[in-house]
């Protein structure tokens, strides 16, 4: 070793970081972005089949396990809310009613949550070679989906020994309502995961958040108790008429009863959302426009990802 090498390392040291691959602008790099993800289709799919084998592995079950949770939830809502505590009785097929619920819930929760600590995680690849980095909340929320795909198809296995398989078009809601939640998904996850990589409070606070719209959605109740519980509070009509729309201005709530429209049958009877494909239909595009933004926020601050690694 020469006595120049510690003065090449100090001189590296001193050197300033710089930004690895394109930094295009921030409103023209999205063709650019898209066409780097583009050509990394198969990186995308190594890692969501990673991720579902690092999760399951040596495990007897398997996937089977990722019905795990959502089934003890079924099981426990079913019995303390629908049972004792006597929601059952005013609403029909209250199994199918929670796990349609569930299952919307589940795959939205699943893909925030791992999202947001997706680049962290990676942090390995991140520092050791250039790639676009939101391969990382894309492949947590591909994961999601492949569990979602499962409960879906348990969830028309119960709606048919139900003998209530939803038929005609109903599923328009469930198309909407599924493109709302992996629209919001992947867009919350990009700016999440990025801003995760500086303030690494924000995957505890996501956590809190999670459990609190939980209960601000309609998964374990009708969204018609809401309404009525306004209806008898004693505000005016145009106070209460603003806080329904408040609650239903949430995504995940739309989605959530597009869900219920689609798999409950056996609520066909009971009042409905008033122009509820519609405000799927604009919270779809609000959606994208927040997608647009995520991504554009993502690509200009994963430049210093690895630094900050």
């Amino acid at each position: 070793m020469t006595s120049e090498t510690p003065d090449r390392a100090a001189r590296l040291a001193a050197e300033p970081l710089r930004a690895a691959g394109p930094r295009p602008g921030f409103a023209r790099g999205t063709v650019a972005s898209l066409k780097d993800l583009a050509r990394q289709r198969e990186l995308l799919d190594m890692l969501i089949r990673r991720e579902l084998k690092a999760r399951y592995k040596d495990s007897a079950l398997g996937f089977l396990w990722s019905l795990g949770r959502p089934l003890a939830m079924l099981a426990i809502y079913y019995l303390a809310l629908g049972q004792f505590l006597g929601a059952a009785r005013h609403i029909p097929a209250f199994a199918i009613f929670i796990y349609a619920g569930l299952t919307a819930w589940g795959f939205y929760s699943e893909a925030l949550v791992s999202g947001t600590g997706s680049v962290v995680a990676n942090s390995g690849l991140v520092k050791k070679v250039y790639l676009p980095r939101e391969v990382f909340p894309l492949s947590s929320v591909g994961s999601a989906f492949f569990n979602f795909m499962i409960q879906v198809v348990i969830l028309l296995t119960a709606t048919l020994v139900a003998g209530q398989f939803p038929l005609g078009a109903r599923w328009g809601y469930f198309v909407l309502a599924l493109l709302v939640l992996v629209t919001y998904a992947v867009a919350l996850s990009l700016i999440l995961s990025a801003v995760n990589v500086y303030l690494r409070d924000v995957q505890y606070l996501v956590d809190i958040f999670i459990m609190i719209f939980f209960w601000l959605s309609p998964i374990v109740y009708a969204w018609s108790f809401v309404r009525d519980a306004l209806g008898s509070s004693g505000l005016t009509a145009g106070a209460q008429e603003m806080l329904m729309e408040l609650y239903l201005a949430n995504p995940v709530t739309l989605a959530v009863i597009g869900f219920q429209e689609t798999f409950w049958v056996a609520g066909d009877a009971l009042p409905s959302v008033p122009d509820l494909a519609a405000r799927l239909g604009v919270a779809l595009g609000v959606g994208l426009l927040l997608l647009w933004l995520a991504q554009r926020v993502f690509a200009r601050l994963q430049s210093n990802f690895a630094q900050e690694l």
